[in-house]
């Protein structure tokens, strides 16, 4: 069985638009690749509001935790994907790691205003967050599966030789 690859999304405090894009990308791609999310300077938490209005699109968040990105220096990570300025400009290179990726967004966590006007910053951001990682999951989609036609129109010497015997 081969593994999946992994994907690393950084954000500085690990607490709100790296836990939606994990939950957005693994929910959309999660057959083909291991979604991860962490932090260079993690909040410890997850925000509330984050695992609110991700629910409200049927994605739970609640179990995620705020994760340091260096406990991914000693594993496999084949992408990393940054989607805040500072992290970007901290983001150490990871084994293994093949792309990198930077996709700012606003940090809802700094709404300001009411109660109303605060999730609408979250969901303003979610969705923008869903936006981009389901268009990213679509091309990842498309491009296992181009590889797997690839494979059925030209078998590995491996496969010749055992249809062979």
């Amino acid at each position: 069985m081969i593994d999946k690859p992994t994907i690393l999304i950084l954000c500085t405090g690990n607490s709100c638009r790296s836990h939606m894009a994990e939950g957005i990308l693994r929910q959309a791609a999660g057959d083909l690749i291991d979604v991860q999310s962490a932090g260079s300077r993690p909040a410890g938490y997850v925000h509330p509001k984050a695992i609110e209005t991700m629910r409200e699109i049927g994605i739970d968040i609640a179990d995620h935790t705020s994760k340091h990105m260096n406990e991914f220096l000693n594993r496999q990570v084949d992408t990393v994907i940054t989607v805040c300025g500072n992290v970007d400009q901290a983001c150490p290179m990871f084994p293994g790691q093949v792309n990198r990726y930077h996709w700012g967004f606003d940090d809802p966590a700094k709404a300001a205003g009411t109660e109303e006007d605060i999730y609408a910053e979250f969901r303003r951001v979610r969705d923008q967050i869903k936006l981009v990682f389901e268009a990213y999951a679509a091309g990842l989609r498309e491009g296992a599966n181009r590889n797997a036609d690839s494979r059925r129109r030209h078998p590995s010497a491996e496969e010749q030789f055992s249809k062979s015997i």
